[in-house]
């Protein structure tokens, strides 16, 4: 699949060969892939633009929120979809509360072991709906700023005065043009009259 900006997934699995496996399948799907051995190997990464987190949260053959509660005490990674990799998915009785809470709002699990196109498709599709949901965020977002700014932008009358003063500038300018346009007319009429009118008595005068 395409993307138009490839996500990057941070992946934290301690066993070597299998972090190199899932960095592989997602690189090969167009991925930008981070991966680490455990939560305290990230601390230089910048969390922000970190899309999606895959954690193997086994310790050797049991599971054990410990990795979870570490990941779920990071700020920004708390927020985002996480796809958990363990032997168990339902939380046993001895999981810290935190824990269980975590697993069942906050975590979609995978029970080892696990086929690879599931777990590319899982990471797909929460991929997908995080990306909705942050459209229909910033969508949000965008419409509250224009109802604020329409609210603090009350209409004002200062431009249709404006306008009229322009107007009437403008039709002051016409008016003296057209009077200055009518003055020079009359001006060349009368000349043109006066001249006719005087060049007869100048012959006249002449014969005599």
């Amino acid at each position: 699949m395409s993307w138009g900006e490839p996500p990057k997934i941070l992946v934290i699995e301690a066993d070597a060969s299998l972090r190199r496996l899932i960095v592989l399948g997602l690189q090969h799907r167009g991925m930008h892939v981070v991966e680490a051995s455990s939560p305290s190997a990230i601390l230089a990464l910048d969390e922000q633009q970190v899309s999606l987190l895959v954690l193997d949260m086994d310790s050797r053959m049991h599971s054990s929120g410990s990795l979870l509660e570490a990941v779920q005490s990071r700020s920004h990674l708390s927020t985002l979809p996480r796809v958990v990799l363990a032997w168990e998915c339902q939380p046993t009785e001895s999981t810290h509360q935190r824990t269980v809470a975590v697993m069942q709002t906050q975590v979609t699990c995978l029970t080892k072991p696990f086929d690879a196109r599931v777990l590319h498709n899982t990471i797909e599709r929460l991929l997908h709906t995080r990306a909705a949901k942050q459209a229909v965020e910033e969508a949000r977002a965008e419409e509250v700023l224009l109802v604020a700014y329409a609210a603090h932008t009350a209409p004002s009358i200062w431009p249709i005065i404006t306008a009229m003063g322009l107007l009437l500038a403008v039709i002051g300018m016409m008016l003296q043009v057209a009077i200055t346009v009518a003055g020079v007319l009359i001006v060349i009429w009368a000349l043109s009259l006066w001249a006719l009118d005087t060049r007869p008595e100048q012959q006249e005068v002449a014969v005599s």
